[in-house]
This record gives structure tokens, C-alpha cells and sequence, in this order.
């Protein structure tokens, strides 16, 4: 289904792209659970907290749950024009731990923060997709800045990831969800990467992996040329959704392809 649109895409004065499904691709990892559900239990041990009362078993299946209540509510947050995003205690507090003893639920709420990036490092491994280095080394040589405008339960996580390969300085601007209370499709979350740079929303490229989140906010900010990046689950919309992007491409070199045919033709 890899294609371009018949409308011509103009050179971009910033290339924002969305983290997982994007730069990266992500695999859970086994037993990840079980491990944060552990660590749980030792917390609520360590406060004294009624932990007798939930197992292991126990946290680990209401964090699976959670986890599931999380993405019927990700999916619900497609439809509105502004959606907000979640707040860490509000996942810890309520997806997961609304049916414990208030002295546990407590302990959660208090600790949500380092407990979402916890479980965002434990739960998934993380890899560069093809032809990403590539691409951030063209809009360099270009003098295109790039940016990541990405929806989270805690960005500190692809954060983490950057520090760790020596990408963080590559960015020149990070939009995480949860830092500004905002998520995907909120059309704001493009603006606040656009206006960081001092640029127009119609004179960038904004690149996701989901039409739901990513096509219908590049559509409601007015980007410039609207991408669509191939990954796991792209088809798999929670509602109908008639949207078509400027661009479909299968992986980071197919959007280099698009990326350099447009700016080679402003340089000749």
C-alpha cells in the first residue's frame, strides 16, 4: 500500500516524527509483568502497606488489565479534538490499582511516575529502523532540523533510549505527551514542535505510523505534507476513519527517498 498522493510535496523547512513505529520499532519483552509486578509488591511490603492482601499473581494480572483499560481509552482519546493526556497516577491509581486497599493504592499513586518508566523500559525493547541514521544525517547536511512529536505514558523512556545510543542531540525539539498534557490527534501538539522552531505548520512534514492519532493530527494542524510510516498495527483502526495521507512509506529509507527528491529539487 506504499504510495504518494498526486498533490507535490514541497521541500520541509522541519521533518517531526512520531518515536515508536517510526524512528523505532518495539518488541515486548517476556516476563516483563511479572518483573514490575515484583517490584510492586516490595514497595507496598517496604510501606507497610496490607501487601498479604495482593500476591504477585495478583498485581501482575490487575497491571495486565490496566494495560488493556489504557488502550480502550487511547483508542476513546482519537475521536475528541483535543484530547489531554493521561496522568501517571491516574493509570497507577486507577487502571491498575482501583480495587486495592487505599494504604496500597496510595503507594502506587505516590510512586507513578518512576513506575511508568519502570514498566515502559522493562516492557518493551527498542531498535532503530532501517535507514533512520540515514535520514537524520540527510536533513543535517540539509540544514533541516528534526523534531519527535510522539504520544506517551512517560517520554522520558524514548528519552532514556536516546541518551543511550548518543541520539539526544540529534532533535531539536521533543513533544511528549505527557510532559505537556496534551496527546495525539490534539492538533497542539504539532503546533508547540512548529512554534519551538519558529516555523509554520504548513511548511513542516509530520511522520506517524497510525491514521487515527497521526494522519488526522497532522490533518488537523495543518501540516505541510502529511505522512503515514508502515509499522505493526497501522491498519488495525479502532473506527472508521477516511483519511489519506500525502505519503505512505514502508520504513525510514522509503521517507529518505520522498525527503531527498524534495529538497534535491529546491537545491538544483
Amino acid at each position: 500500500m506504499t504510495g504518494t498522493s498526486a498533490r507535490k510535496l514541497a521541500a520541509p523547512k522541519a521533518l517531526l516524527l512520531d518515536f515508536g513505529g517510526v524512528i523505532v520499532s518495539t518488541t515486548h519483552l517476556p516476563g516483563w509483568r511479572e518483573r514490575l509486578a515484583l517490584h510492586v509488591h516490595g514497595l507496598l511490603v517496604q510501606a507497610g502497606a496490607q501487601a498479604s492482601e495482593l500476591s504477585v499473581e495478583q498485581i501482575a494480572a490487575d497491571i495486565k488489565a490496566g494495560g488493556i483499560a489504557d488502550s480502550h481509552w487511547k483508542d476513546a482519546m482519537s475521536r475528541p479534538l483535543s484530547p489531554r493526556e493521561l496522568r501517571h497516577e491516574e493509570f497507577w491509581g486507577d487502571f491498575v490499582a482501583g480495587d486495592w486497599p487505599q494504604q496500597a493504592r496510595d503507594v502506587v499513586v505516590t510512586e507513578a511516575y518512576d513506575l511508568c518508566r519502570k514498566m515502559g523500559n522493562w516492557k518493551s525493547e527498542r531498535v532503530l529502523r532501517n535507514g533512520m541514521l540515514d535520514l537524520l544525517d540527510a536533513a543535517d547536511a540539509a540544514g533541516v532540523p528534526v523534531g519527535i512529536v510522539s504520544n506517551a505514558l512517560c517520554g522520558q523512556v524514548h528519552i532514556d533510549f536516546l541518551d543511550a545510543h548518543g541520539l539526544t542531540g540529534r532533535f531539536a525539539v521533543v513533544i511528549h505527551s505527557d510532559e505537556v498534557k496534551l496527546r495525539k490527534p490534539n492538533p497542539e501538539m504539532i503546533w508547540l514542535a512548529t512554534q519551538a522552531l519558529g516555523i509554520e505548520p504548513e511548511t513542516a512534514w509530520y511522520v506517524g505510523d497510525n491514521f487515527d492519532r497521526d494522519v488526522l493530527c497532522g490533518k488537523r494542524a495543518g501540516i505541510g505534507g502529511n505522512m503515514l510510516m508502515e509499522a505493526k498495527g497501522t491498519y488495525d483502526l479502532p473506527y472508521e476513519l477516511k483519511l489519506k495521507p500525502d505519503a505512505i512509506v514502508a520504513d525510514p529509507v522509503g521517507l529518505l527517498a520522498l525527503f531527498t527528491q524534495a529538497t534535491g529539487e529546491i537545491a538544483a
